[in-house]
């Protein structure tokens, strides 16, 4: 039986589901049902009624017990979901006025009902962004993303300088309390002690905001070298 295309208009839940496979393959070549009923905070049965049915229209492969993982197709409708969405929250921000903590939400329910028309036209008023205010790359028109050697701030070595370049962060005031901190993208900095054992670091955010930061925040700031290591 040949498979059925799956089409662009596809429903918020697919794209969804899309989306979150996407995003989990990064870290596995497979994606667990598991890890995505988490994730989509579904069930794992609607988990594989979701992934059968989407390998009939040709968007997944689905192995029982081995989980799923996305076809070509499935990753185009992926990337293109993901620039709807990152374009969405860096237009939202840089001209509506929207706080960075503000800003994931509300993309992600305008990202399954705005116009590809209109996505393109945000693209070219914003002159065409490579990143969204997360630091998040946003992938062009052919789903190619430039990406960048980016390290956790947990993981920074003592007295290295850095540069904050992406937040990876789904908690709003876990963002909002790092941005009161002073961490913002862009921003240069130091860790200049750190605590055994996973425990907190402490910080030199220049020109000399001192911060102790949380190691779970830590692990969710990813920074640049300002230099490279010796």
């Amino acid at each position: 039986m040949s498979k059925r295309n799956i089409r662009a208009g596809s429903s918020q839940s697919v794209e969804d589901f899309l989306k979150a496979i996407y995003n989990l393959q990064r870290e596995t070549d497979r994606v667990s049902t598991s890890a995505l009923s988490e994730a989509l905070t579904i069930s794992a049965p609607a988990v594989t009624d979701m992934a059968q049915r989407l390998v009939e229209e040709g968007a997944v492969d689905y192995v029982k017990y081995r989980g799923v993982r996305l076809t070509e197709q499935g990753e185009r409708i992926a990337l293109r979901i993901l620039r709807r969405h990152r374009l969405i929250e860096t237009y939202l921000m840089q001209d509506l006025g929207y706080e960075l903590h503000e800003v994931h939400d509300e993309a992600e329910a305008l990202e399954h009902t705005v116009s590809d028309r209109f996505v393109e036209a945000i693209s070219r008023k914003l002159n065409h962004p490579l990143y969204d205010p997360h630091g998040d790359p946003i992938p062009d028109l052919a789903g190619v993303m430039r990406l960048r050697d980016l390290h956790p701030l947990a993981e920074l070595a003592l007295n290295t300088p850095a540069r904050i370049r992406r937040f990876v962060m789904d908690d709003p005031a876990m963002l909002r309390n790092a941005l009161e901190r002073g961490l913002e993208i862009g921003k240069s900095l130091e860790v200049v002690e750190r605590d055994q054992f996973d425990g907190p670091i402490v910080v030199v955010i220049k020109p000399g905001n001192t911060q102790t930061i949380g190691f779970k925040m830590a692990s969710a700031i990813l920074v640049e070298f300002s230099e490279p290591m010796c």
